[in-house]
């Protein structure tokens, strides 16, 4: 049967050729490769390897170009677009293939469907129609090639991709393979599939995984007057004898804004829980 032959290597016999390209045959099947793939033009009779597929023509094709994703063989790929209702499709490097992954195996809402760019883990499979599909990674096999992480990863900044999508979050893989989970609450909107984010490491499991948040920093998300007030703690030793008690003279003129802006501001860093305001004087927690 033809699937047989498709998404693998094969061997074949050469029976003809034409300007462009030479014809071989396996099992009655015959396949083209194109000549500016082949150091040399083989004879009819010789036998050449290559990988087997259909392209968009529907012509069966063989190439010395040997994609990293296979049969039970994963790989990333990369998402070039998708068709109604169809799925998406992933260019896995063939020449003029891009292989499709179903719409039944992505998600239910469109919006999270994987979009140009994305980066998806698959291998190949080919139904009892000829017709290749990708399949995408099971949760059993990412933990399978996943690394456990240590505790010097904490508050690290990672890369990572998202591989599942959960009611209480989203399950990511990182660029050194190591697991991650951002729940819902630590992130602004639920990441689509593929979805290539920017986490922040804020705890580290004992077993290796990663809990991620996609929230910034404390300090990053703070108003430039409470970055400014920041920068003064840090320059004093972590102490000023100002608080939300203090004159609007004096903190106009060691601040240069206004108190209400200050006591915003304040109110701000507290609640972030980098300053305290204790006797008279705003102070800079430990952690900071």
């Amino acid at each position: 049967m033809l699937k047989d032959y498709l998404a693998r290597t094969v061997r074949a016999t050469v029976t003809d050729e034409n300007d462009n390209y030479v014809f071989a045959q396996v099992d009655g099947h015959t396949f083209r490769i194109a000549k500016k793939e082949l150091k040399k033009v083989p004879r009819p009779g010789a036998v050449i390897s290559g990988f087997a597929y259909q392209n968009e023509h529907h012509q069966l094709v063989m190439t010395k170009q040997v994609p990293k994703v296979g049969r039970d063989q994963y790989a990333w790929g990369t998402v070039v677009g998708s068709h109604g209702d169809l799925g998406v499709f992933v260019d896995i490097g063939l020449p003029d293939k891009d292989i499709a992954i179903s719409s039944d195996d992505l998600p239910l809402l469109r919006h999270l469907w994987p979009q140009k760019g994305s980066r998806l883990l698959l291998a190949l499979t080919v139904d009892d129609k000829d017709r290749i599909w990708g399949k995408l990674a099971t949760d059993d096999l990412i933990r399978q090639v996943s690394v456990q992480a240590d505790k010097r990863m904490m508050n690290r900044e990672v890369t990572a991709t998202v591989y599942r999508l959960k009611r209480a979050g989203t399950l990511v893989l990182t660029s050194d393979y190591y697991l991650g989970f951002i729940y819902h609450g630590e992130r602004e909107q639920e990441p689509y599939l593929g979805q290539v984010v920017q986490a922040r490491v804020i705890d580290v499991h004992a077993d290796g995984r990663l809990n991620l948040s996609l929230q910034p920093r404390a300090y990053e998300a703070i108003s430039e007057d409470a970055q400014m007030i920041l920068a003064a703690l840090k320059q004093n030793q972590g102490h000023l004898p100002y608080t939300d008690k203090s004159t609007p003279a004096a903190i106009k003129a060691y601040f240069g804004i206004s108190k209400g802006q200050f006591k915003r501001s304040v109110g701000h860093l507290m609640k972030a829980g980098l300053v305290q305001q204790r006797e008279g004087e705003l102070i800079l927690n430990e952690q900071q």
